[in-house]
């Protein structure tokens, strides 16, 4: 039996129910396939708006709807599915969301007009929600405290992949078939996933702490009227409809947090965040995921419109960044169980800032070669960041907050990618957004990403237990 794979006892505060040792293999599958199909399903419409949009009779623009639907779901409710998770067992709620994601996955092969198809995507980015919001905290159950990191790691490897083959998938698939089987194909892969989950899931107890409503709700309506207000104003609403969206949701927020700060189990883990180093991370993260959504995005447009490069050998050199992901992101995982997350994160955001430097200042004519090897240093900078940034979080919190914590982290990545996404409209809309300018704000996040995770090298904002954890004891 591999070390990362020993059995672990159960501990005080709500960490035990780990596998059986024949049953690991079966966990990690789970929880493996489960990250991969959420995220998955989640991109892989994008190849097939424009076939969709035709289909269904509707305008290119509210067919991106069946992708935008799904991310803002997604922030909104990961959550307050993290604190329920705690409340009734993470097991209970991951293989509810699977089972959820898996009705909803079939229901939209028989989706015929866009409003229906809409209905059951937001139905299946609650299922997906609800899985990948005690994800983490269920690789804590998994793996033993001295591997956390490593299989953090790999299941940011499995994340980073899906989301590399969903577009050359996607096009594959539409290439023999409608675009209802984009959807119809994840069926029996997401049947298999509640499968193993069942068989090889531990069973956690729940903590049976009351749950915060009125703070779920706050959540849901904050992040929803801010990001949608975003969205209105870069996607040409009245400019007084979107400012009035936003504005309601930056007030709601202020009530919202001073509302957690008087919960014993907030569903925004503010007391999480008053923790130094957790507060660096979740900082440095926000800016990190921001900055890598921003440049992957703005190069399609900028190696097409500005360089005349085609769909298909733009796709070839941008997959060489998750390509070099999937490799440095296990090293850093497994680096992180032993060196401090803000040594590997410096380093980390150093590459990435030159990398960016590179992609900013693009020769006349771009080579595959020349963009390759500049998109796979800026993925080997971010994947020594983003695999202990999650592991420090993860790993800081108590255990029985653990839920919390990983549901932080996935809602820090959502909404960096988010706010990545709609920055890029704004830039576009400006005329900005096929040059160099993205490269070069995306270079200054790293910047600030940097600094954040030098930072909680400092041991005066590091509590003993915290310090143990970076340095990977067990």
């Amino acid at each position: 039996m591999s070390p990362d794979l020993a059995p672990r006892s159960t501990d005080d505060d709500g960490g035990g129910g780990a596998p059986a040792n024949g049953r690991y293999p079966l966990a990690i599958a789970a929880i493996s396939m489960g990250t991969v199909l959420t995220i998955l399903d989640g991109q892989i419409a994008v190849v097939g708006l424009p076939t969709i949009a035709r289909d269904l009779g509707v305008p290119g623009s509210s067919a991106v709807l069946v992708v935008t639907v799904y991310q803002l779901i997604l922030v909104m409710t990961l959550l307050p599915f993290s604190a329920l998770g705690s409340r009734i067992g993470l097991k209970t709620l991951y293989q509810g969301g699977q089972a959820v994601f898996t009705l909803a996955t079939a229901a939209c092969f028989f989706a015929h007009s866009l409003p229906m198809l809409l209905a059951v995507r937001a139905l299946q980015s609650l299922g997906a929600a609800a899985a990948l919001s005690v994800t983490s905290a269920m690789v804590r159950t998994i793996y033993k405290p001295s591997h956390l990191g490593r299989g953090l790691a790999l299941n940011t490897v499995f994340a980073t992949t899906a989301s590399a083959a969903a577009p050359a998938l996607g096009g594959a698939i539409l290439s023999v078939a409608s675009w209802p089987w984009l959807f119809a194909t994840a069926v029996p892969f997401a049947l298999l996933s509640l499968l193993l989950g069942r068989l090889g899931l531990p069973a956690i107890p729940p903590r049976g702490r009351g749950y915060d409503t009125l703070g779920a709700v706050y959540c849901v309506v904050t992040f929803g009227l801010a990001i949608s207000g975003m969205e209105a104003w870069v996607h040409g609403a009245p400019p007084l409809v979107a400012g009035a969206m936003l504005a309601a949701g930056l007030l709601l927020g202020l009530f919202f947090v001073r509302h957690e700060l008087g919960e014993a189990a907030p569903i925004m883990p503010v007391d999480l965040l008053r923790q130094p180093v957790i507060a660096l991370s979740g900082a440095g993260g926000l800016c990190a995921f921001v900055g890598s959504m921003l440049l992957l995005l703005s190069l399609p447009f900028r190696l097409q419109h500005g360089y005349g490069i085609g769909p298909g050998r733009t796709g070839a050199m941008i997959a060489a960044w998750p390509l070099t992901m999937m490799i440095v992101a296990p090293v850093s995982g497994a680096l992180s169980d032993r060196i401090p997350a803000g040594v590997l994160g410096s380093i980390g955001m150093a590459i990435a800032i030159v990398a960016l430097l590179f992609l900013a200042f693009l020769p006349a004519h771009p080579s595959y070669f020349s963009m390759a090897w500049r998109l796979a240093l800026c993925g080997a900078g971010f994947g020594l960041f983003v695999s202990p940034n999650a592991r420090l979080i993860v790993g800081s919190a108590p255990r029985h907050r653990t839920a919390s914590a990983g549901g932080l982290t996935s809602t820090i990545r959502l909404i960096g990618q988010t706010l990545g996404a709609t920055l890029l409209a704004a830039l576009l809309a400006l005329g900005l957004g096929e040059g160099p300018v993205p490269a070069s704000i995306a270079c200054l996040l790293a910047v600030i990403a940097g600094v954040l995770s030098l930072a909680r090298l400092n041991p005066a904002l590091r509590r003993p237990d915290t310090a143990e954890l970076e340095t990977g004891a067990a």
